[in-house]
């Protein structure tokens, strides 16, 4: 008898992988620590052999064993970096991955609220005809009753006519909710009732910064230096990419870069004054006014 494995869903798959990459990442730390414990311990000695007036023979053995935990100490750290980016890569994919799920549950409920009106309008175009039916087809003639039989049949043709609309509706609404732009409030897509600040709100991407940055984000002036990883916000995304003061995780020398500079968010203060700094808001404007002019 054979026996199939169930296949995982997607937000099973990352939320796996995630926890073997932090498990992978914890015993690299761990090797680390004991890599630069033994370093520390190394550069003791040989100091103490120098200071000591060691000779010639046992100075270059002491550097020798100082110089190869030191190299394993860098490859492990390297490696370090490199696994630190692939958990944010991944986390993010995780939340790409939960957020999908939850618009992919929020449209099938939605989906099924318009099937349950489908399915009820029968039985109310059925109740409301047998209320006019009860009238006009009575022998009698009441004008009271001849009025009511026609307001319920006008309440009928218009409900029926809404039910076919907000069933359509209810399905667009459902089609937009899995693409993920749907513009309405379902309790599986809404986000926390909380405070938030415009900064929040803005869509962004995660870039790496080959420049140090500046940009407004209403009141606040937001800076970044080079060879950092940053939430840039879309509108910037394009003419920083043009202008290469940015670029994406997966270029070469991105990965080269965070190999010498790490792969960590930098919170080093980047001064007001510096040459570098790139302004991004006066970069995009100028853009725009060329455009302008060129179409003139």
């Amino acid at each position: 008898m054979a026996f199939f494995k169930r296949q995982l869903a997607p937000v099973e798959r990352l939320e796996n992988a995630l926890k073997e990459k932090r498990a992978a990442r914890q015993k690299l730390a761990d090797r680390l620590g004991i890599a630069e414990a033994a370093l520390e311990e190394k550069r003791a000695a040989a100091e103490r052999l120098a200071v000591a007036g060691a000779s010639n023979a046992r100075l270059d053995r002491a550097e020798a064993d100082m110089r190869a935990v030191e190299d394993s100490a860098r490859k492990l750290r390297a490696a370090l970096a490199e696994f630190d980016e692939q958990i944010v890569a991944t986390e993010r994919a995780s939340a790409d991955a939960k957020a999908q799920r939850d618009r992919e549950l929020a449209a099938d409920e939605i989906e099924a609220m318009a099937a349950a009106i489908e399915q009820a309008v029968p039985k109310f175009g059925s109740g409301a005809t047998a209320l006019v039916e009860a009238v006009t087809k009575s022998v009698a003639s009441v004008p009271e009753a001849t009025r009511f039989s026609a307001s319920v049949d006008a309440v009928r043709q218009e409900i029926l006519s809404a039910a076919d609309l907000i069933c359509w509706e209810l399905r667009t609404i459902a089609v937009r909710t899995r693409a993920g732009n749907a513009n309405v409030g379902l309790p599986a897509v809404a986000e926390p009732e909380q405070t938030q600040s415009p900064s929040q709100e803005i869509e962004r991407q995660l870039i790496y910064t080959l420049n140090p940055l500046l940009w407004r984000e209403g009141s606040e002036v937001r800076r970044v230096a080079a060879f950092t990883l940053v939430e840039l916000p879309k509108a910037l995304l394009a003419v920083a990419l043009r202008h290469q003061h940015v670029d994406h995780l997966s270029a070469r020398r991105v990965q080269t870069l965070m190999h010498v500079h790490g792969s960590g968010r930098s919170h080093d203060d980047v001064r007001e004054d510096d040459p570098q700094l790139v302004d991004l808001d006066a970069l995009s404007a100028d853009e725009r006014e060329g455009s302008q002019a060129d179409v003139a």
